[in-house]
């Protein structure tokens, strides 16, 4: 690191602490440097690419023939429509909100138990029994571990268990086991 410093001193690129020098720059000179300074309006680079990609794959569809007239006119119409759009960059703040779960109707997602449903439903409820909660079902002479118990108290749909699906946005539906298909 010191030596990377030495070196840059050497060459100028950094300054002496002790030869600072003051320099007095006069008011004009300040004004000018403000007005350089604006800011330009900013481009979307995203879109820009976007579109040229665009442009090309149609324009490469055509095979090796150059596109007409009328097929460039309406490619350029086609990319002045996709500038003009709204881009939204900031979404609107939106509370969940819990859908209601009518009577035997499942809104969101199958009208069946996904296998990732049942996985946890299965794994949560062997660890519920295997520290010692009791069963809500007779225990079959086949079970030999608290899992085994655990898919036969799902197939008989005994578990007082409710699941709640959740849309993109954030809304959400809490099911009843009981609902569901088997």
């Amino acid at each position: 690191m010191i030596r990377l410093y030495n070196v840059l001193r050497k060459n100028r690129y950094l300054s002496d602490a002790n030869n600072t020098e003051v320099v007095e720059v006069a008011e004009d000179e300040i004004q000018s440097t403000e007005e350089i300074a604006e800011p330009e309006v900013e481009t979307n680079a995203g879109l820009n690419k976007a579109l040229d990609t665009y442009r090309k794959l149609i324009e490469k569809k055509v095979d090796a023939e150059p596109l007409t007239e009328k097929e460039q006119d309406d490619l350029e119409k086609k990319i002045k429509e996709i500038e003009s759009r709204e881009i939204v960059e900031t979404v609107e703040e939106h509370d969940p909100v819990e859908i209601p779960c009518e009577k035997n109707k499942v809104t969101i997602g199958p009208p069946t138990l996904t296998r990732f449903e049942k996985a946890r439903i299965m794994g949560a409820r062997a660890l519920q029994l295997s520290l010692g909660a009791p069963p809500f079902i007779p225990i079959p002479k086949t079970a030999r571990i608290s899992l085994d118990i655990s898919m036969e108290e799902l197939e008989q749909r005994v578990i007082p268990i409710t699941i709640r699906r959740v849309l993109p946005n954030g809304d959400y539906q809490n099911i009843p086991i009981d609902y569901f298909e088997k």
